[in-house]
């Protein structure tokens, strides 16, 4: 079993603020597993009948669990009314240490009738990160990180599987999206979600979507929203100052997964294009580990020059960051004409392959060489 000391290490540092860590993400992202690594910790598995019974008494369960242990209730969207129970162990046991998992945010259920405000810590858990896989999975080969993806399972085979990928969009469908949110239309909620797969990363064109995918416009926005609080796709906003010439309202919406992504556009091998592209989502994923989600967006005008992502610092100050598989592809052209309107901040070049972070001046910029191990350095300015 591969350690995942820097999911563990930040759980607990997430306890520091709060007495219960909402571990959100996909199926078979390796929620269990993860929550398996606290030692001596009480785990709990909310699909059974057993643990339902022993906690229709939260009250009297918690009481028997001595203070300062870790509890982690597994799936607990599957509990009659999981919200009391959590809130009965923040208010009454703030000393115990809960680990609560499910695949989508709190706000997916009825179920959940208190938000817990101000009791909670959430936790992202996305697909194994690239600095994952160089430090602890001892995977150094990107193209197979991108085209395999990274859940754990796939991540680990030796070759593609695609039983795998059809088997989870379905598993997805009925146990996340039908049970969660009540949609009926399988055939209609599935095709809308593989074209979105197939192209992640790009503009979201709403009427096109519509089109392609035969459904009515009020029906592509309620599925996005689900797939949204679902984790799987994120929407990324322009970033503009009311400029005549940016992109001002059209989002990009990405995959959770360069595993579905490949997959679903048939790409067992990488072109240059494609490879630069994926990169760019793994670059996603690590960004929003570490920055505000609400102060992330990309820029774009409308001839085309395009930052991958800006960071929204305060006032005038912004950062950019641009992802590139070698650092020799970087050109200055988009990165001038966004900071002829935007001159304060930083730039970031991020690349898969550079172990010690470095500086380059292009044009009249100073853009920092960074890998995602560095990426600390960027919130570190925040």
């Amino acid at each position: 079993m591969v350690k995942r000391e820097f999911w563990i290490n930040h759980i607990i540092a997430a306890w520091k603020q709060r007495p219960i860590v909402w571990l959100a993400g996909v199926r078979r992202v390796g929620k269990t597993t993860l929550a398996k690594m606290f030692s001596d910790a009480i785990y709990l598995n909310c699909d059974l009948p057993s643990t339902a019974r022993q906690l229709a008494d939260s009250e009297l369960f918690f009481e028997q669990v001595n203070s300062n242990r870790v509890v982690i209730l597994d799936e607990i969207h599957r509990l009659e009314d999981p919200s009391l129970v959590l809130k009965i162990a923040a208010d009454e046991y703030p000393s115990l240490k809960i680990l609560a998992t499910g695949s989508s945010t709190l706000a997916a259920t009825k179920k959940f009738r208190d938000s817990l405000t101000g009791r909670k810590q959430i936790v992202f858990l996305p697909p194994v990160l690239w600095t994952e896989c160089q430090n602890e999975f001892n995977q150094k080969d990107l193209d197979h990180r991108i085209v395999q993806g990274g859940l754990p399972e796939m991540l680990l085979a030796t070759e593609k599987n695609p039983d795998f990928y059809a088997e989870w969009l379905d598993s997805f469908y009925a146990r996340d999206i039908q049970e969660l949110f009540s949609i009926r239309q399988r055939s209609g909620f599935l095709k809308m979600l593989r074209l979105l797969f197939r192209q992640s990363g790009g503009l979201l064109n709403y009427t096109n979507l519509a089109k392609l995918s035969e459904l009515s416009r009020p029906t592509v926005n309620s599925y996005l929203e689900a797939m949204q609080i679902a984790n799987a796709v994120f929407m990324l906003s322009p970033f503009h100052g009311g400029g005549r010439r940016e992109i001002t309202q059209q989002p990009k919406c990405y995959g959770f997964d360069t595993g579905f992504i490949t997959y679903i556009n048939g790409w067992n091998t990488l072109r240059s294009n494609e490879r630069g592209l994926l990169w760019e989502h793994l670059v996603l994923d690590t960004l929003r580990i570490f920055i505000d989600e609400q102060s992330l967006y990309y820029w774009r005008d409308k001839s085309g020059r395009e930052v991958d992502f800006i960071i929204k610092v305060h006032n005038d100050r912004v950062l950019a960051v641009e992802c590139k598989i070698s650092p020799d592809h970087f050109e200055s052209k988009s990165l001038t004409a966004f900071r002829a309107l935007y001159p304060d901040g930083e730039n970031y070049l991020i690349c898969p392959f550079i172990k010690e972070s470095y500086q380059i001046r292009e044009q009249e910029h100073i853009v920092h060489v960074i890998g995602l191990n560095d990426i600390n350095q960027i919130s570190q300015t925040l």
